[in-house]
């Protein structure tokens, strides 16, 4: 089928944040399959909310807007309806000694309602305490620190999986203390246990609605992929398998690639890959794509009823509202 595409143009100045030329913002949907329409509107567009960040990254709905990572700046920032810019709500973020390290990346929210970051130049997963203050939630895996925690997702009985690629070491600084990347399951005890290991560069992740499948987006350059994993009762997961690799995950045509991910209520997939974000059914058909135009590096449902996705796309904040809901 030939795909639809809707197209936007739009021009976008943020002074608070960016001192370089007014930016521009060209994308547009792609779509796939006629099951789109059902999650997208024909007539949906790209909404450029904020630009002039470094490098934006793992958003999440707290509190009435959205919070996200510039990873670089080693800062969190917050956007809310009504702002006409975004505003610095932590910083530092993730490197909380060295100003030149890298700041969060992943973000999530617990039960209790607080922020949970993946901290790069700390290379741990901590929580955000009331007063400011982090609470480090896990650290090292026996006895050897974390690589560069990266993203992410929170089970209902308050678990927290995370994967652990070397993305966020600093050149020159500490050198890794584990021989693979790893995916990890941390306990609301604080037990950590290593569910995967023979994947290299696992970067997103995400559970089904049900939360029986583990997925991981895969950014490995050699085989760019989705996995889904089975998740068993006493947390180990079994029959790792490719849940999508088609084309659209390596393109020379499209920046970007396998990044981070969400799921819907559903079972859709909306997974970032070269263009923008990937729209792919329970059934591992791609159904189409949000083309950012940019390499993107994730998006989160937020709201108050989850149906509007926001996209983190390098130097800019977009969304879109959807027909579907995000978990």
């Amino acid at each position: 089928m030939i795909p639809r595409t809707l197209g936007l143009f739009v021009v976008f100045s943020f002074a608070a944040l960016a001192a370089d030329p007014v930016p521009t913002f060209q994308g547009s949907i792609e779509r796939l399959d006629p099951a789109l329409d059902a999650l997208i509107a024909p007539e949906a567009k790209i909404e450029v909310l904020a630009s002039g960040f470094n490098w934006s990254e793992g958003p999440v709905w707290r509190d009435g807007g959205i919070v996200f990572s510039d990873v670089p700046e080693n800062t969190v920032f917050g956007w809310k309806e009504g702002d006409t810019a975004a505003k610095v709500v932590l910083k530092p973020s993730g490197s909380l000694i060295d100003p030149t390290g890298q700041g969060s990346n992943g973000l999530a929210v617990d039960a209790q309602g607080n922020l949970i970051l993946c901290q790069h130049g700390e290379r741990r997963i901590a929580r955000l305490e009331k007063d400011g203050r982090f609470t480090p939630l896990a650290g090292k895996y026996e006895g050897k620190r974390f690589n560069s925690p990266n993203d992410l997702v929170i089970a209902k009985d308050g678990t927290i999986y995370f994967t652990d690629p070397p993305y966020g070491l600093k050149k020159g600084g500490a050198a890794a203390e584990l021989a693979f990347h790893g995916i990890y399951a941390l306990t609301s005890a604080g037990k950590v246990s290593l569910l995967i290991s023979d994947i290299d560069f696992p970067n997103g992740i995400a559970l089904s609605p049900d939360e029986k499948t583990l997925y991981i987006a895969i950014s490995d350059p050699q085989h760019t992929r989705v996995s889904a994993y089975d998740l068993q009762d006493d947390g180990s997961v079994k029959n790792g398998r490719v849940f999508f690799n088609a084309h659209p995950l390596k393109s020379a045509a499209r920046k970007g690639g396998c990044d981070g991910m969400k799921v819907d209520t559903n079972g859709n997939i909306w997974t970032t890959g070269p263009g923008g974000v990937l729209i792919i059914d329970k059934s591992g058909k791609h159904l189409g794509s949000i083309l950012t135009g940019q390499a993107t590096a994730n998006c989160a449902f937020g709201g108050e009823d989850r149906s509007t996705l926001y996209i983190t796309a390098d130097m800019f904040l977009l969304r879109v509202k959807t027909l579907a809901k995000g978990l």
